[in-house]
């Protein structure tokens, strides 16, 4: 009746965010609500920006590929990778679940492969993402000190011997920034190979000095002949 919708208009008032609009080389532009409140999930970052139109130079064949985002918040980078062919898995935490979901339903009629959004708690067991996917996407998942061993673990976990990771981040020069960025690469390093994609192979308007690509394939175990 009457007096429950008022509530609940409030609600979906409240709860509203911001769209931010990320133009794609090839149709309409991708809408992506952001929420100003609820933490460093909530925003579409400028590194996602940068990944996601990086997958549009074609750089990467994601056709019918498997591809998994991890730390996905707005869903930015899986939600491009799935308009250009790829079945896509956006993770992120219980509380981005509905914001992922608001975004996957918003432009799913772009979508050419696709896409479904899944908890994903990094750490914790990853069967139900098995087997590996043949792309994991980080956009601005290093910022934590704490976070750095469990995503290690995940990475660990998840990644075959074929799987292509891109992680791209934006190189923060304040307080702990760098030296968390140093030990998760040295960790990294352990397991991984590193490749950085270089500057002129980004998109060539969503580019920037301090955003990096890196794309990290797990090392070779050569056993004993």
């Amino acid at each position: 009746g009457e007096d429950e919708e008022g509530p609940r208009r409030l609600r979906a008032a409240a709860m509203a965010g911001f769209v931010r609009e990320l133009e794609r080389r090839a149709g309409p532009a991708l809408r992506l609500e952001q929420r100003a409140a609820g933490g460093v999930g909530s925003v579409v970052w400028d590194a996602a920006l940068v990944l996601a139109k990086f997958l549009e130079t074609g750089a990467c064949p994601l056709a019918r590929r498997h591809v998994l985002e991890l730390g996905a918040g707005t869903g930015a980078v899986g939600i491009m990778a799935a308009t250009l062919g790829a079945n896509v898995t956006i993770t992120d935490l219980e509380e981005l679940q509905e914001l992922l979901m608001v975004n996957i339903e918003n432009n799913k009629h772009l979508v050419t492969g696709s896409v479904r959004a899944k908890v994903l708690k990094w750490g914790e067991d990853v069967t139900e993402f098995q087997p590996p996917p043949d792309y994991i996407l980080m956009a601005d998942c290093i910022y934590y000190e704490e976070s750095l061993e469990p995503l290690l673990k995940t990475l660990k976990d998840l990644t075959g011997p074929d799987t292509c990771v891109l992680c791209c981040y934006e190189q923060r020069t304040m307080g702990k920034n760098p030296e968390i960025e140093r030990k998760y690469f040295e960790l990294l390093q352990m397991d991984f190979e590193l490749e950085k994609i270089p500057l002129d192979r980004h998109d060539e308007e969503y580019r920037s000095e301090d955003i990096h690509i890196v794309n990290i394939h797990r090392k070779q175990t050569v056993g004993p002949r």
